[in-house]
């Protein structure tokens, strides 16, 4: 298995995909037994590793027609009713701290690896993208900052049900956090009206 050594230690880059699929005569087997093609570690961010398990666009068929659909992914934020499946890794806030840190070519490697995601980053990190993400912290613990200064912290097995909100993931520990990510496309609903 490939690893990134950070500052906290080595962080896993691969995982283990199992896809299932079917035979010529409709016998479930499994399609894949691999790392996510696109598994990235950040040379500018130490640490941080982004992970495009699977995608599906909206309608999409079953059984599975044996073409891996991640390489071809072109945003990381899918279309309404299309998903994708991220595992990331957060090194610790300090990472970005840190002397000789170099937030430019940090932003440009975020672009080049999480495209679509990465251009509705604020400078401070805040976010919003037009899904129902479902997350779920595999190791460690992050807080889940929303507007207005909110904080929740999480930890290892918390889920959150991210719905469309203004957000920013800040690792205030001194080791990696990993969570998985199962981001859903979904429609703006109008502004509503007050009176």
């Amino acid at each position: 298995m490939a690893s990134d050594t950070s500052v906290t230690g080595e962080v896993p880059v691969a995982l283990r995909r199992i896809v299932t699929g079917q035979d010529a005569s409709g016998v479930s087997t499994v399609a894949f037994d691999s790392s996510p093609p696109r598994s990235d570690a950040y040379q500018h961010i130490p640490g941080m590793v982004s992970r495009l398990v699977w995608s599906t666009e909206p309608a999409q068929a079953v059984p599975f027609d044996g073409k891996d659909p991640t390489p071809g992914v072109t945003s990381f934020v899918p279309p309404v009713s299309g998903t994708r499946f991220l595992v990331v890794t957060f090194p610790p806030d300090s990472v970005f701290c840190s002397p000789g840190f170099d937030s430019q070519a940090a932003v440009a490697e975020n672009f080049a690896i999480s495209p679509g995601l990465a251009e509705l980053f604020e400078a401070d990190g805040m976010h919003a993208t037009p899904t129902v993400d479902y997350g779920i912290v595999l190791e460690g613990e992050i807080w889940l900052e929303l507007d207005e200064g909110r904080a929740e912290l999480l930890h290892k097995h918390d889920v959150v049900v991210q719905n469309g909100t203004r957000h920013a993931w800040r690792n205030k520990s001194n080791q990696p956090a990993t969570l998985a990510f199962v981001l859903i496309g979904a429609r703006k609903a109008p502004a509503s009206i007050t009176q």
